[in-house]
C-alpha cells in the first residue's frame, strides 16, 4: 500500500494552512517556526502543533453548525 503522505487536497489552501501552522507554533512558544529546522524539534513538539491545528479546525467547524 502506497503512503499518501501529508499532501494538501486543495492546493489553494496551502498558504493559509502554513500561516495557521505558524500561528499555532507561535502560541506554543516557537516564534520562528517557519525558519527553523523541524528535524531539531521533538516528536512531541511537532505532534502538538498538528494536534492543536486539528483541534482548532474541529472547534471552528462545530461552531459553524450552531
Amino acid at each position: 500500500m502506497a503512503s499518501r503522505g501529508n499532501r494538501v487536497l486543495v492546493p489553494e489552501a496551502k498558504y493559509a494552512l502554513n500561516q495557521f501552522k505558524v500561528e499555532v507554533a507561535s502560541d506554543f512558544g516557537l516564534p520562528n517556526y517557519e525558519n527553523i529546522d523541524k528535524g531539531n524539534l521533538t516528536s512531541r513538539e511537532n505532534g502538538s502543533i498538528g494536534g492543536e491545528m486539528v483541534k482548532r479546525m474541529v472547534e471552528s467547524y462545530e461552531r459553524g453548525l450552531r
